[in-house]
């Protein structure tokens, strides 16, 4: 009996019980269809965290006040500064306390002297105001942010401005009321018409608009990286938060190479001008994008396998499935055994015909899967852009064809052990 006329008599035995086949396949089906598209839901997820945290660039380092005096060190690419490097921070910090002092424009300009910090391409002093009311003729709108620097943040930040222009060092000088507005802010207050020019009053204050930025979407599903306008740091700390302290300082390193280098010499800076001295805790930290990124990738890739490994449990489940249905069909069909093996039918044609059947249940249920797990990548789920990973797709129809060889061996190989005297006294 050649090949064809084995996949002839297995087709012919699994359409006779439409419905039981197509159950079985159900659970293949949903097996598959769960490993592709939760790897796809992780691969998306961590897609999206990364391309959140490269819009801060690779090369950018984010200092902020810290005042947790004797607490733990950061972990997840923070960096405790007052270490040799600025290593990664992680554990306990059992330094003295410090008197902590908040971050100043003289701090800033400081990181700028090439002699101590050649790794350093451009600082940037920021101040930010939180629930901007801002209005343009009957329009309102409240910003959720409102940031005060200095031009290099929009490299360092790669906030690219699609049109107008941004600001300029002479408007940092002269104190000018500009602002280069987000998308969002654009849509609430000016609709459909051009804002570049136009003069909007910021929390009481006139400033002149003079570029938009390009859009950036959601940061983490939460919040909203174009509602936000910058202005010049004199303007905003003039006009709206004062010349006490900033909020943060954004360091673009000369490259990500250099990225690790920087860091250190902001720290030993800092560290000089702050008094932390020994093993003293330091009462400002440091985020380095680049660690960050690693460790983020590092984190989702093993969200990504575990969510794969929970939902293999249910192709395994559809295996047992397929075992229990040829079991069932051999008992049934152990007269039709018997008569077969008889007239001569050799062994190896009764084991290759169960198994065949077996192996089209899972095959058909695979691609069925893969099918249902396609449709399913091109819908958003729980606010993720599900991304396709051609290695799942092989991998799970792979696993679903070897299941229904392994689940199918031991009920093919009983029905070819039957002797034919037994098999045909079978009621």
């Amino acid at each position: 009996m050649n090949q064809l006329e084995i996949l002839r008599f297995a087709l012919r035995g699994l359409l006779a019980n439409k419905m039981r086949s197509s159950l079985t396949t159900l659970g293949i089906l949903i097996g598959v269809a769960a490993v592709i598209l939760l790897v796809a839901v992780g691969e998306g997820s961590s897609q999206s965290i990364q391309k959140n945290i490269q819009r801060l660039g690779a090369n950018t380092l984010t200092i902020s006040p810290s005042f947790s005096g004797g607490g733990g060190g950061g972990g997840g690419g923070f960096a405790r500064a007052g270490g040799g490097g600025g290593a990664p921070g992680g554990g306990q910090n059992t330094g003295p306390r410090t008197q902590a002092r908040q971050l100043s424009l003289a701090d800033a300009k400081a990181l700028t002297d090439k002699t101590v910090a050649p790794s350093v391409a451009s600082v940037s002093p920021v101040v930010t105001a939180s629930s901007a009311a801002t209005t343009y003729g009957a329009a309102s709108h409240s910003i959720s942010q409102l940031i005060g620097t200095y031009p290099s943040y929009f490299e360092a930040t790669n906030k690219p401005v699609t049109k107008g222009t941004y600001f300029f060092n002479d408007d940092v000088l002269a104190a000018r009321k500009v602002v280069v507005l987000g998308q969002t802010v654009v849509e609430e207050l000016f609709g459909t018409l051009d804002p570049v020019g136009k003069q909007v009053t910021i929390s009481g204050v006139p400033f002149t608009v003079v570029g938009v930025l390009k859009e950036s979407g959601s940061t983490g599903g939460q919040q909203d990286a174009d509602d936000v306008a910058i202005a010049p740091l004199s303007a905003v700390q003039q006009s709206l938060t004062g010349f006490d302290s900033l909020n943060s300082i954004v360091v673009q390193a000369s490259g990500s190479a250099a990225t690790e280098s920087a860091q250190s010499e902001v720290t030993a800076i800092l560290n000089q001008r702050h008094g932390i001295t020994g093993t003293a805790s330091a009462d400002f930290r440091i985020l380095n994008q680049a660690t960050l990124q690693e460790t983020v990738s590092a984190a989702t890739g093993t969200f990504t396998v575990l969510l794969g490994a929970v939902a293999a449990i249910s192709l395994l489940v559809g295996g047992i499935g397929i075992t229990n249905i040829m079991l069932v069909t051999v008992t049934e069909r152990t007269r039709e055994i018997g008569i077969r093996k008889a007239i001569g039918a050799p062994r190896s044609a009764i084991l290759g015909q169960f198994l065949m059947e077996a192996t089209l249940l899972s095959l058909v249920g695979g691609l069925s899967g893969v099918l249902v797990a396609f449709l399913g990548t091109r819908f958003t789920i729980a606010g993720i852009e599900p991304v396709l990973v051609p290695s799942s797709v092989a991998l799970a129809l792979g696993v679903s064809v070897g299941i229904g060889l392994f689940f199918g061996s031991y009920p093919a190989n009983r029905a070819a052990k039957l002797r034919p005297i037994q098999a045909l006294r079978h009621e």
